[in-house]
């Protein structure tokens, strides 16, 4: 629609929000020559909509009938394909609902955004169809994903395969639980903060968070271009492989990949075995204030399987991982306020394609109805708002120019081992918290796991949850970290862990009633 001509109010309150000090009399003086150059605004939407608007294609979807929802893990259900040949010709992919699959519509957890129907495949759904994929439907995601816990998606609660009173672990809940209990093949998610290995370290999947830039963002909601990261979730490390092969590779519309990116061949470096290799075993990653003993015991029980495969592990340390938190806490709130909130999702100043539809939602139905941001989204927005009006800004300049120092230290330690491993998570899935429950108790359950898994994001380092083994009956993970750019290594020694240990346990082996 045609951008209206602002009026003298609508100016006064431009002037007002930059203390500009205009005049009644100055704003009509301005007036005039505003509309004029707002007559661009306007051209530039009828070109757009000549030129380069897409459009959507009809494709059927439905929503769960009450009961047949699995987990409450599926948003919408789909069976869409594309070639009928290809490497992941027969098989199942549940897509994390921040990522768009045209005509199906879309909610990334939130009620803001609920009504979007995106008009274009993100870039990876496309290479899923092109590679042979059926893609069974959107899985669930936590509010705007801006938690680690499974608990504050608009269309409620995800329940963990293994124990359904426990948080399945988040954002990408529904994709974690879809593929425990062997509703599809293999999934996407997405990871800012540790949002494809929480989940698969609580569901006891293969998680893998690519390197920063090595599979393209495009068509995938964003929540602060420096962290955002997509990537595969499936039983199986060569499942991993196989899909990271599918969907790694520049697509020349996302600034986040360098140029001249050229990936691995994932699953030819499967075969190498784990012979040679040289393991860290990162000592801060232990002990956290927050860590359960029988954590840290069950992943250290799995390192001997990494020496079983024929890897030379030793101990190493990194004091800089302590900081990476706070670093991560800034840039997280800071970031996502001005780029998710502020800029409506995609934040502006960078080359690369951008969603106006989509944009244009979020921002109008947020503008409407702030009370329904997530309190998650809520804490977000008073420490990311209160940072920037104060600080200008000054905070989150430091924390990224911290955060090559922060990418050194651990570059430092991979120069001496081909590989850090620590526990994904300190704790085991925890029980969420009653439908009742205060923001502080929700803040507490969403956001305590991630101190091991958001120092990642910030450095981009490719990072893998694999099951390192059941405590009680529940699933804990164990995070290997490799140099950037080689997930092939890191992926190569995740697969001669799994075949050490004879496979991964499914829920119901777990001892834990479902």
């Amino acid at each position: 629609m045609p951008l209206p001509d602002p009026d003298r109010a609508a100016l006064e309150k431009v002037a007002e929000h930059y203390g500009l000090g205009l005049s009644r009399d100055e704003v009509d003086e301005y007036a005039p020559v505003v509309q004029g150059l707002l007559g661009s605004w306007n051209a530039v939407e009828e070109l757009y909509r000549a030129e380069a608007a897409p459009s959507a294609p009809q494709r059927a979807w439905s929503r769960p009938e009450p009961g047949e929802n699995p987990y409450n893990a599926w948003y919408v259900t789909t069976s869409i394909t594309g070639s009928s040949t290809g490497p992941l010709a027969g098989r199942t992919v549940a897509v994390k609902d921040n990522t768009a699959v045209a005509g199906v519509p879309m909610t990334n957890g939130s009620a803001l955004v609920e009504g979007y129907v995106p008009a274009e495949d993100a870039t990876i759904v496309t290479r899923l169809l092109d590679a042979g994929a059926t893609i069974t439907g959107k899985a669930v995601c936590e509010d705007l994903c801006f938690s680690g816990a499974s608990i504050t998606a608009s269309t409620g609660h995800v329940e963990n395969p293994w124990d359904t009173t426990r948080t399945a672990g988040a954002s990408s809940s529904g994709s974690g639980a879809l593929v425990a209990g062997g509703h599809v093949d293999m999934a996407t998610g997405g990871d800012q903060g540790g949002s494809i290995r929480i989940p698969a370290a609580n569901c006891g999947l293969v998680g893998h968070k690519p390197t920063w830039g090595l599979v393209p963002y495009t068509g995938a909601f964003p929540i602060e271009a420096t962290i955002d990261h997509v990537g595969p979730m499936t039983r199986t490390v060569r499942d991993a492989a196989l899909m990271l092969s599918v969907i790694a590779g520049p697509d020349g519309r996302d600034p986040r990949q360098p140029a001249g990116l050229v990936p691995d061949d994932y699953l030819a470096a499967l075969d190498a075995g784990g012979s040679g290799l040289r393991v860290g075993v990162l000592r801060e990653g232990f002990g956290r204030d927050e860590s359960e003993p029988e954590v840290d015991d069950t992943v250290r029980s799995a390192i001997t399987a990494l020496s079983d495969a024929g890897m030379a592990v030793s101990e190493v340390s990194v004091p800089w991982h302590l900081h990476a938190p706070k670093i991560w806490d800034v840039v997280a709130s800071e970031g996502a306020c001005s780029q998710m909130i502020d800029n409506f999702g995609y934040g502006l100043n960078w080359k690369g394609h951008y969603d106006p539809a989509l944009m244009d939602h979020f921002g109008t139905r947020w503008a409407e109805d702030g009370t329904r941001f997530a309190v998650t989204v809520t804490l977000v927005l008073l420490a990311g708002r209160y940072g920037l009006q104060t600080g200008h800004g000054k905070y989150y300049a430091m924390a990224q120019n911290l955060a090559p120092k922060l990418s050194a230290a651990y570059d430092a330690a991979l120069a001496d081992v081909d590989m850090l491993v620590m526990p994904t998570l300190p704790l085991r899935p925890t029980v969420r918290p009653a439908a009742d429950a205060r923001p502080p108790e929700i803040l507490a359950r969403a956001l305590e796991m991630l101190g091991n898994t958001c120092p990642f994001d910030v450095t981009g380092h490719p990072a893998i949850s694999v099951p390192a083994g059941l405590s009680e009956g529940l699933p804990v993970g164990m995070m290997l970290v490799g140099r950037r750019f080689e997930d092939a290594t890191v992926l190569r020694a995740a697969q001669a862990f799994e075949q050490a240990v004879g496979g991964f346990p499914a829920p119901s082996q777990s001892a834990v009633p479902a």
